[in-house]
């Protein structure tokens, strides 16, 4: 920008500031007795750009040109810069837009655990000190209560499944999940899927959900949707005819 330019007597101003290397817009505050050169640097951090590769142009509110800030030794107030201004910076280098922005590449820090556990302003520290999630005091009585439940519901069910046998006929009926549905036991015990005691049941019809194997582990053979485990309490063993499907039965 050539000739002379009227000092605006306010003392900071305060502009946005955009760059040819990034996608944002930054609003910052500078005192008007700043040298160009100087606030150049000030722009480092936004911009991406080094000082030494800055171009700066002042645009104004509308986003029109108003001149370059080209005189590294004047003071930004020697230009024609008011509030609500624009500076906008060309970086001069090879640098690519966005390359500032990227952080993929930055290797990211893990603190350890053992390190953690020792700060005392951490959300760690926090939940500990209010005895909140994992750190949550338990009442002895309501442990022991639920305790003895499960111990109860434990025995309860391997008392059932005793009293039933593997080739049985047997009809199912889970509260709240109809129909009811007969078919022929084929498991009785434990499993690796979900704790307790289960019932590993060959449906009449493909009303199961697997083919008598769970998270690759196979407790007995039945073609797929045949399959399906149930809880104790929900079969009753006994003489129960084949159940199929009414078309089937007029075939």
């Amino acid at each position: 920008m050539s000739g002379e330019f009227q000092v605006i007597t306010q003392a900071y101003v305060n502009v946005f500031i955009t760059s040819t290397l990034t996608s944002f817009e930054a609003e910052k505050r500078f005192a008007k007795d700043v040298t160009i050169g100087t606030l150049k640097s000030k722009l480092e951090l936004i911009s991406g750009s080094n000082a030494s590769s800055m171009k700066l142009q002042l645009m104004d509110k509308e986003g029109k040109l108003v001149g370059a800030l080209d005189n590294d030794e004047a003071l930004l107030g020697s230009y024609p810069v008011d509030d609500g201004m624009k500076i906008h910076v060309i970086d001069t280098s090879e640098k690519t837009k966005g390359e500032f922005e990227d952080v993929s590449q930055v290797e990211k820090y893990e603190i350890p655990d053992e390190e953690y556990a020792k700060r005392s302003d951490s959300v760690r520290a926090f939940k500990l000190k209010h005895k909140m999630g994992q750190f949550k005091e338990v009442d002895p009585e309501e442990k022991a209560r639920k305790e003895a439940e499960q111990k109860a519901a434990l025995e309860l069910e391997e008392n059932l499944i005793a009293k039933m046998a593997v080739g049985s006929r047997c009809e199912v009926n889970v509260p709240n999940n109809p129909p009811v549905k007969r078919g022929t036991v084929m498991y009785l015990g434990k499993t690796d899927f979900k704790p307790g005691y289960w019932v590993g049941v060959q449906y009449d019809e493909p009303l199961g959900k697997n083919n008598g194997s769970v998270k690759g582990k196979k407790y007995f053979t039945c073609e797929e949707k045949y399959g399906g485990f149930v809880k104790p309490q929900y079969v009753t063993v006994g003489d129960f005819p084949v159940q199929l499907d009414e078309e089937m039965d007029e075939m």
